[in-house]
């Protein structure tokens, strides 16, 4: 994908419009011109109507998986910056070779100015925030992702231009999302007042994290008791309930999902090519032609 143009949203909306026509927009409900002017988060356009989304976790800075990932149908990418040790001027290469067609999403470090701004200068268009155990942290996220009049992001540089848009500071705010995550009891107990906030846009029921602080197993009724409490007050709020990808299709309300990391990826990709069933388009035995596998 050609990023060479004076502006560089267009090469992306070339990627990303089959999802936009896919969605209804141009087919009748909204001229496809609007839609390209107003969102181009085509997660956030997707959950809009309807739909499920899944990201693949991104842990390594390895350009080749990034791009794969971003072009094997995920439709964004959680690019954990929590829990590994890419820095921000990876995942910056990262995002810049490949923006799309799959979102980038960064589950940052922390709610701190610092981390927040450079999600977003970088050119995230999701911002996922662990630990949320306070107002004021899912607070902190929403005023440094945001600019004025919302929240207080400093317009300084960054490449998110580059990727989507001389216009992006007219557009930043309508089309960056802001995942809170809830790992812990703390968390539960105030998971009204964290959905109730207005620039909250999904709620994530962190599953490993909710059974490792109380003790806890999926399934056991204090469990799934705290599970059900993040849901409906998610719902209620009227934003989106988000669990790990193995919940897909297994839990009604929920629709955004955290998929498997690179690392299994390959691991399953590795294991299913030896069992033979894996490969490209052609028939079983036909090997295929080198430099042309993707």
């Amino acid at each position: 994908m050609s990023i060479t143009r004076i502006d560089k949203r267009q090469s992306l909306l070339h990627v990303i419009r089959p999802w936009l026509i896919m969605l209804g927009f141009g087919c009748g409900a909204l001229p496809l011109q609007a839609a390209d002017a107003q969102l181009f988060n085509t997660v956030k356009l997707k959950l809009q109507a309807g739909e499920q989304v899944v990201g693949g976790t991104v842990t390594t800075a390895d350009l080749n998986i990034y791009c794969a990932m971003a072009s094997s149908g995920f439709d964004f990418l959680w690019i954990e910056m929590q829990h590994s040790p890419l820095t921000y001027q990876e995942v910056a290469t990262m995002i810049r070779a490949c923006p799309g067609p799959a979102i980038p999403f960064i589950r940052v470090p922390t709610d701190s100015e610092g981390d927040i701004q450079k999600a977003v200068d970088i050119g995230a268009l999701g911002v996922i925030v662990p630990m949320v155990d306070t107002v004021e942290k899912i607070s902190n996220a929403i005023t440094y992702a945001k600019f004025p009049p919302v929240g207080k992001r400093s317009q300084g540089g960054g490449q998110y231009g580059a990727i989507w848009g001389r216009d992006y500071r007219q557009l930043a705010n309508d089309n960056i999302m802001i995942v809170a995550m809830i790992e812990n009891p703390a968390g539960v107990e105030i998971a009204d007042q964290i959905a109730a906030l207005e620039q909250v846009d999904v709620v994530f029921a962190a599953s490993s994290d909710i059974g490792s602080f109380t003790g806890l197993r999926q399934g056991d009724a204090a469990y799934e008791a705290l599970v059900t409490r993040i849901k409906d007050a998610t719902l209620a709020a009227g934003k989106y309930v988000a669990g790990p990808s193995a919940w897909k299709d297994t839990r009604e309300g929920y629709t955004f999902f955290q998929g498997p990391p690179d690392t299994a990826l390959v691991r399953m990709g590795a294991q299913q090519s030896l069992q033979g069933s894996m490969g490209s388009n052609q028939p079983r035995g036909v090997a295929p032609i080198e430099g042309l596998e993707d």
